[in-house]
């Protein structure tokens, strides 16, 4: 219980600084660039297509993750396009909290870049699944500022379980370390993403 508590009391500094598992604290306001294109094409792969796995190569170690394409089609959707068009490759694990998370996929390194397509940030709906939540160490979610769909690019990884994420609105859960955690536990910030592909 202590541990839960330190975790909410850094949750809470973070909020009131700077920013939390976002992508921009200048964005903090509802946005209404969500990409409908993304949205569709998702629903309809998600319908067919069994859950991927993404590998992360790093600068600490391979980490594979497995896509909930089924339970989160939109979010896995934008994931696995950004994967197809290399975005990640390079970029830099800019965020590491100790107990909590590490989080990445930012183009500047900074925590307040997005992708751009076509000169504008495209971003996606919140799609919080009930049955997919913040229960354990290895658990893949869409960062986004206090707007609900203002997720792009940037995406965390949970060091532990950290329940209180999922409380309303939550946060996208779309996917889950099943190898390399231990690379995943090694990672701090500066380190990085050296190419990102799917594949078993």
């Amino acid at each position: 219980m202590r541990g839960t508590h330190a975790i909410l009391i850094a949750a809470a500094s973070l909020v009131a600084g700077t920013s939390f598992l976002t992508i921009s604290a200048a964005q903090a306001e509802e946005t209404s660039q969500v990409n409908e294109p993304v949205t569709l094409a998702a629903k309809q792969a998600g319908a067919q297509a069994e859950d991927p796995i993404v590998v992360l190569q790093t600068t600490k170690g391979p980490i594979k993750i497995k896509l909930f394409q089924k339970q989160a089609p939109i979010t896995t959707a934008n994931f696995l396009d950004l994967v197809n068009r290399k975005f990640y490759d390079g970029t830099v694990f800019h965020r590491y909290e100790p107990g909590f998370v590490i989080q990445g996929g930012d183009p500047t390194g900074t925590g307040t870049g997005n992708f751009e397509a076509n000169g504008q940030a495209r971003y996606i709906k919140l799609e919080k699944n009930p049955k997919l939540n913040h229960d354990a160490a290895g658990m893949v979610a869409m960062a986004r500022t206090a707007a609900p769909n203002s997720a792009s690019c940037q995406f965390y990884i949970t060091l532990a379980p950290a329940d209180f994420l999922d409380n309303p609105p939550g946060y996208a859960v779309f996917g889950k370390v099943v190898d390399g955690m231990d690379a995943v536990m090694k990672l701090r910030k500066g380190d990085k993403m050296t190419k990102v592909t799917v594949g078993q």
